[in-house]
């Protein structure tokens, strides 16, 4: 154990609170922290991952039972990497005082990105690298320092998190709070300067409501029912091969994976035609593929058989993509060949949860205007993807539908953009960060007024009041 460390025997509610507070002291003590020791920290974070990038890959493919090493390479380290390097390249100009039109001669006005103070960060399994540091380079560039409570369910790589961490970061910089949900309970219940948790919509509430307690303001990346919906003039080449492109990578356990398709009733075939076509090209193997990514426990495995049952007994049509002579899934290496769930209903427990696998629901319609009402009864995804080719249908599509995001044609490229927020909206989250939008979710927006000599500001609220009651009836009567 590191001295930045708390792990799960030691971590009693006492403790974290000491932790806590002894950051939150030396914060005020050390003042806001300067561009150069922004960067520094944000390098570090860099170096770390750069340093020991074999490590972090192999801890995750322990984790996963087994993880492609490009998933772990593209998504979590060299895509974290890209973030943080954005901060550096950006800050300066993001910490500059944003001046405004004075209201009157000799008064300045302008505002002031003042660091929050010690922000918590509760970060997933799925990406244990990119959703921890990812939130952190933006925690740094503003100024902050942090708690960090990785996932109990990828304990390698949290565990090498916590030892590296240790190394490239004094505690009062950025610690590490190891431990399973009770643990994770009594973090989101400290009393931090603001609150990042990434995970799902359920615990989310409960993180909320435990965070409430010290009126602590929260960012909540949560995630939901990401729908896709092939317009009827939609490119179904491209609407199938970038829809499984996405669903297939890290075996769709991503919180902006497309959860559900809905497509034109007449295009079910040549839809299911395209995607085995797709997955025999790019997947000639599945279960002996260092390509392609387990199913993270035992316990998610057996949630998203059930899944399949639970669908299959209530009338779906279940397309297996396992390619010939392989299983359609096997519990010995936990992976599970993408499949077409085809015909489904709100009934079925695929169309009510948040997937997290390589399930794929098909739900057809008559009319485009049924799919949007469908996508708008349900709760507002974190991501909603469009394929169409008509300027006029793609412009309907954001203009009416309420999501996180929308992408035209295409899937999860948003999320890679640094220039744009990445958040929820609804039960799929509340806050934004990346870039900018990062910048100042964990920023104090502080106003300063500086008074001109005259004050006139201050001089027309001063007593008597008589001589100024004619220019207030003049401004009623106006």
């Amino acid at each position: 154990m590191t001295s930045a460390t708390l792990s799960n025997a030691s971590a009693t509610a006492t403790e974290l609170q000491q932790v806590l507070q002894r950051m939150k002291k030396q914060h005020l003590q050390a003042g806001p922290a300067s561009a150069a020791l922004r960067k520094d920290r944000l390098a570090r974070s860099i170096k770390l991952i750069r340093d020991n990038h074999k490590q972090l890959t192999a801890a995750m493919s322990a984790d996963f039972g087994h993880r492609s090493a490009f998933h772990s390479g593209a998504a979590d380290l060299a895509g974290t990497i890209r973030l943080l390097q954005y901060a550096i390249d950006h800050l300066d100009e993001w910490m500059q005082d944003e001046h405004t039109p004075a209201p009157a001669a000799g008064m300045e006005t302008y505002i002031r990105y003042q660091p929050l103070g010690v922000v918590g960060v509760i970060s997933p399994w799925n990406f244990p690298v990119n959703l921890a540091f990812g939130p952190l380079a933006n925690v740094f560039a503003a100024g902050n320092t942090a708690m960090l409570k990785p996932s109990e369910l990828t304990p390698n790589t949290s565990e090498l998190l916590a030892e590296l961490i240790g190394r490239y970061f004094d505690p009062e910089e950025l610690s590490v709070v190891l431990g399973d949900a009770d643990i994770g309970q009594l973090f989101s219940a400290l009393p931090f300067d603001h609150l990042v948790f990434t995970g799902s919509t359920a615990v989310g509430k409960h993180v909320m409501r435990a965070a409430a307690t010290n009126l602590v303001p929260v960012t909540l990346e949560l995630g939901g029912k990401s729908p896709v919906l092939v317009a009827q003039d939609g490119n179904l080449d491209k609407a199938v091969e970038r829809t499984l492109t996405i669903k297939t990578f890290n075996a769709g356990q991503i919180c902006i994976a497309p959860d559900y398709v809905l497509l034109d009733e007449s295009q079910t075939q040549a839809f299911t035609t395209r995607a085995q076509a797709f997955i025999q090209r790019t997947m000639p193997t599945i279960q002996d593929n260092p390509d392609y990514t387990s199913i993270i426990s035992p316990r998610h495995y057996e949630r998203l058989i059930s899944l399949l049952e639970d669908a299959r007994t209530k009338g779906a049509h279940i397309i297996p993509l396992a390619p010939d002579n392989e299983p359609a899934f096997d519990s010995t290496t936990r992976k599970i060949a993408p499949h077409l769930v085809i015909g489904v209903n709100d009934e079925m427990a695929i169309m009510q949860e948040e997937i997290f696998g390589p399930l794929l629901p098909i739900k057809t319609y008559q009319q485009q205007a049924d799919a949007i009402d469908y996508i708008n009864a349900h709760d507002r995804p974190l991501a909603a993807y469009y394929f169409g080719e008509s300027a006029a249908g793609q412009q309907y599509f954001v203009d009416h539908t309420t999501s996180g995001a929308v992408v035209i044609n295409d899937l999860m490229t948003h999320v890679s953009i640094d220039e744009l927020p990445f958040g929820g909206v609804g039960p799929s989250g509340m806050g934004a960060y990346h870039g900018v939008h990062g910048f100042r979710r964990f920023s104090h927006a502080k106003p300063v007024v500086k008074q001109s000599e005259q004050a006139e500001s201050n001089l027309r609220l001063r007593a008597p009041y008589q001589e100024k009651e004619a220019a207030l009836a003049a401004f009623f009567n106006s």
